[in-house]
């Protein structure tokens, strides 16, 4: 395991919500959702908000805005519909609202994958960025695909992304 490489940001609770994109996961069979919030929970973060919604480009949209007007939220954690078939909207929705976008995230994600599955790696979109001063990432909705990012790239760099955020100058 790696040192922590930021030291300063060391402590600090990263306030969170969980989003699922799927039309057919409840509460119950939300894994992905589930496994998100178990590992924020254990690296002392809060899940301020949780939420299954239909891969529909709108309703991903509205989320959005709807938690980046939340003053208490510093992340949100999407998963789900980051694929090519016709129904995954996920990345073409939130991609549209970045404000800033973390190319590495979605780089360094599809390097991790392809060392775990191979070239099926390629049709992984998953992103991340920034929307009203709120960090966004969004993941596939394949639980080891949501435990990869979050050990390997959220988790190690969601207290310094936040106190980047947070910094005024």
């Amino acid at each position: 395991m790696m040192s922590q490489p930021h030291p300063d940001s060391a402590g600090i609770t990263v306030n969170c919500a969980v989003v699922t994109v799927s039309d057919t996961r409840s509460p119950q069979t939300d894994k992905s959702g589930q496994l998100i919030q178990q590992l924020l929970l254990c690296a002392n973060h809060t899940v301020a908000a949780y939420k299954i919604i239909q891969d529909e480009p709108a309703q991903i949209q509205e989320q959005i805005e709807l938690l980046g007007k939340s003053a208490n939220l510093d992340a949100v954690i999407f998963n789900g519909g980051t694929g090519i078939a016709p129904r995954d909207t996920t990345y073409d929705a939130i991609e549209q609202l970045l404000e800033k976008t973390l190319p590495g995230f979605g780089e360094l994600f599809r390097f991790l994958s392809y060392q775990e599955i191979g070239s099926r790696a390629i049709a992984s979109r998953a992103v991340a960025g920034v929307y009203q001063n709120k960090l966004i990432f969004s993941l596939p909705g394949s639980s080891n695909a949501v435990r990869l990012a979050m050990e390997k790239l959220i988790l190690p760099e969601l207290p310094h992304l936040v106190s980047q955020m947070r910094h005024r100058s």
